[in-house]
């Protein structure tokens, strides 16, 4: 009787690991697979188009036959041709510009004070990022279809996915009051361009 119970428990434990071994190995597949595709999607979105900071000039439309069906990618349902880019190279650009500030920051042969200045840089280059995401995501909470923010010295820069019937002056100041609310930045710095996506 032990022998029995000993060989059911050894069959039922024996069971459970080969049900086990094949659920990993299905999550695994369906992972690597949806990997792929996401990884496509994300390369296909993310072919550069000139940036005006950067220097950039306009890149060749992406190929439509490298990604499955870009209207079932997620990023594709968000953000799309100018939009999808312009994030594209502000995050290329806003890494380019932390990467040399976390090496002066790390120099031993830096001094203190350029130390302390690319502390803050950095810190500042955060509080930018959070506020254009933000204010990005306000406006497209307000009914507009996609929106990317530039925020610098000199002001902020909204760029808001064009509607049917153009922005107006209504729509100006409703971008306008979540900018000023967001960033403290005063009217008269503040751009807000209609783009066509």
């Amino acid at each position: 009787m032990k022998l029995w119970k000993r060989n059911a428990v050894v069959a039922a434990i024996v069971l459970f690991v080969c049900v086990a071994v094949y659920l990993n190995w299905s999550y695994g597949k369906e992972n690597e697979d949806a990997g792929k595709l996401l990884g496509q999607a994300t390369l296909v979105g993310a072919t550069p188009t000139g940036d005006p900071l950067l220097g950039g000039q306009p890149a060749a439309s992406p190929d439509p036959s490298a990604s499955p069906d870009p209207a079932e990618s997620p990023a594709a349902k968000t953000s799309t041709g100018y939009f999808a880019s312009a994030r594209l190279n502000r995050q290329q650009a806003r890494d380019s510009a932390l990467g040399i500030l976390r090496e002066t920051v790390g120099s031993e042969a830096a001094e203190e004070s350029a130390k302390l200045d690319a502390g803050a840089a950095i810190e500042a280059l955060a509080a930018s990022a959070v506020s254009e995401a933000q204010i990005e995501n306000l406006v497209i909470a307000k009914g507009y279809t996609d929106c990317v923010t530039f925020i610098s010295e000199g002001g902020v820069s909204v760029v808001v996915s064009a509607t049917e019937n153009g922005i107006g002056d209504a729509d100006v100041a409703k971008i306008a009051e979540i900018v000023t609310a967001e960033t403290g930045v005063p009217l008269s710095q503040v751009t807000i361009i209609e783009a066509v996506d």
